[in-house]
């Protein structure tokens, strides 16, 4: 049995992430192990299990890290800019953020991630992930009407990750004009979706707790 190398927890956590989705491309995800994980990190099983004690926790820390990224490079929402226009930007932080692990996330999806109870945990960390990039570009997401606004965004968000996992060109062009068309079409058929040019100006008051909690 393959040993840890000594030293190993100065890898830290993301190198774990990086070797789970390198991994997953590589073997298919649900044939990955927790011990091939460590093994590939090179740390031991404890050291796995304290950053990490399941292959859902890893794929959870991977959408928070994206989301970090993705809100790290929001800025205030000007007047010049449609929420459209921030909605794309927001997105396309997303797909840039996740095209090193692309084959993994392929691989991933491709699989079903390990059944139907992760999957549903997978979908509840999404829409949490669309609601605080609702809040990132100027739209409430509190509320009911915060939640069909998460939803809403979701649906664009999928929609395009099909054309993102097939985009073989540098700069994601075809991803982002699968984009801007879903952007488009939701803006076309539900203008006030994304609450307008504006979105808190627009947003009803909050009626329950954001759908994103901290």
């Amino acid at each position: 049995m393959a040993k840890a190398a000594s030293g190993a927890k100065s890898e830290g956590p993301d190198t774990i992430v990086r070797s789970a989705f390198t991994l997953a491309a590589r073997l298919g995800w649900r044939h990955v192990t927790l011990r091939d994980i460590a093994d590939e990190a090179k740390v031991s099983l404890a050291e796995l299990y304290a950053a990490y004690p399941s292959k859902d926790a890893i794929l959870a820390a991977h959408t928070k890290a994206i989301d970090a990224q993705v809100l790290a490079g929001a800025e205030a929402p000007s007047e010049e800019e449609t929420v459209k226009d921030r909605l794309f930007d927001a997105l396309m932080r997303r797909f840039d953020a996740m095209k090193p692990q692309r084959d993994g996330i392929a691989a991933i999806l491709r699989d079903g991630a390990e059944g139907p109870v992760s999957m549903l945990c997978g979908a509840a960390r999404l829409l949490r992930s669309m609601a605080w990039t609702l809040e990132s570009v100027g739209v409430s997401a509190s509320g009911p009407a915060g939640a069909i606004k998460a939803k809403g965004l979701l649906a664009v968000y999928l929609g395009t990750l099909r054309v993102w996992l097939r985009d073989d060109t540098e700069d994601l062009s075809r991803t982002m004009a699968a984009l801007d068309k879903r952007l488009a079409r939701a803006e076309q058929f539900a203008g006030t979706l994304f609450g307008g040019r504006r979105g808190r100006q627009n947003a009803p008051p909050p009626e329950a707790p954001p759908v994103a909690p901290a």
